[in-house]
């Protein structure tokens, strides 16, 4: 170490960095398959970007062109592991053409560039094509993080890989402006030992986002399981619970009346006794896919428990709620679910109950709703009673 100057030091402290971030995403990889493309191809974007500034500490003498042209392509194939590894982790389309057109720019500006006078172009282009994949990637961090996380604050998610993208745009402009000011990538002068640490704060800022990414997506994962049931994809429960209680506060406010619906699969038990769980399970899927696609946006549907589904009419009145409710069963009669190539029949009784105002409160209103679904199996089944 002894012979290495102030500024190789530096940029060996941030190819150490990181080979460490490669390997820890590595690690991530195996221990969290839900991300495991996404998190290879962050490790191969840090394994790349280490690779290019050995490439770089390594080539001070005027004849190693060879081995600085490598380090370029290294690093303009880490920036597309990265997007690529963005793509992957938010389930989006991936810039296949972008990235060979960038690529192959870049090796023809390498192969150009090999020749020392050319070396301007090299840099120009090399250096360019880094900062529109930077900004490219930066759109689709801020974008996706606010559509799929739905992330407030995604755009800050952005913004180091932005910082890169405008130092690296600074570059290309300068190597064309000022020719002259271009030096060896690890000269030992003060600017790029600043260079170095400032790139070091950059990429760790910037791995950083990549793992708020990580926990932002569990931190979701994990309000959607606490929300909706994991067989039927409906609110479960608790969350029906929670979006009645918020109903009733805007009921009051507005004075407007709402309702209830209570269903309940008829013989459910018959289809797990005679064709198996399985069956019965997709009967339930069938089921709740079917009452979703028939509510309008602002009713809440929800699986209260077992065969029993529950559903929330903002704005309807008992008269409106039933013809609903007369809707749906039809529908439920006349589209049964199909299991092993053949249908299944599968009804339901729909018990109907309106919030009456003051003076009524959530329990009495799914009491009566109950009494309602009670009365109509009591009726003979699949038939609607308010």
């Amino acid at each position: 170490m002894q012979h290495l100057s102030t500024t190789e030091i530096a940029f060996l402290m941030v190819a150490s960095q990181q080979v460490v971030l490669s390997l820890a995403w590595l690690v991530g990889a195996g221990l969290l398959p839900v991300s495991r493309r996404a998190m290879l191809e962050w490790a191969l974007h840090a394994a790349l970007s280490a690779a290019s500034v050995g490439c770089f500490v390594v080539s001070v003498e005027p004849g190693d062109e060879a081995v600085r042209a490598i380090g370029n392509l290294c690093i303009v194939a880490s920036l597309i592991a990265l997007q690529r590894g963005v793509c992957h982790f938010f389930g989006c389309r991936q810039p296949w053409r972008w990235h060979v057109v960038v690529m192959l720019a870049a090796v023809v500006a390498t192969a150009y560039g090999l020749d020392p006078q050319y070396v301007v172009w090299r840099v120009t282009v090399i250096s360019g094509s880094l900062a529109l994949l930077c900004f490219s990637t930066a759109w689709d961090l801020q974008a996706q993080a606010q559509r799929r996380l739905e992330l407030r604050w995604g755009a800050a998610l952005a913004i180091p890989v932005l910082l890169a993208g405008l130092v690296f745009a600074f570059r290309s402009f300068a190597a064309m402006a000022h020719p002259e000011a271009l030096v060896s990538a690890v000269a030992n002068t003060s600017f790029n030992a600043g260079s170095a640490m400032l790139y070091q704060i950059v990429a760790l800022a910037f791995q950083l986002t990549l793992i708020a990414l990580v926990v932002s997506q569990f931190v979701a994962e994990l309000q959607n399981a606490s929300r909706f049931d994991a067989l039927t994809g409906l609110l479960n429960r608790r969350a029906f619970d929670e979006a009645l209680a918020a109903e009733v506060q805007r009921s009051r406010r507005l004075v407007e009346a709402f309702s209830v619906l209570m269903l309940d699969a008829d013989h459910f038990k018959d289809i797990n006794d005679r064709e198996g769980h399985a069956a019965g399970d997709r009967a339930l899927q069938h089921l709740g896919t079917l009452l979703a696609a028939h509510m309008r946006d602002i009713d809440r549907v929800g699986r209260y428990g077992g065969e029993e589904f529950v559903v929330l009419l903002p704005g309807t009145a008992e008269q409106e709620a039933r013809l609903t409710a007369e809707r749906l069963r039809a529908k439920v009669e006349a589209l049964p679910p199909r299991w092993q190539e053949r249908a299944l029949r599968l009804t339901v009784s729909i018990g109907v109950s309106q919030w009456r105002g003051e003076g009524d409160d959530v329990a009495s209103l799914m009491a009566r709703a109950d009494e309602a679904l009670y009365r109509a199996k009591e009726a003979g089944r699949n038939r609607v009673v308010v």
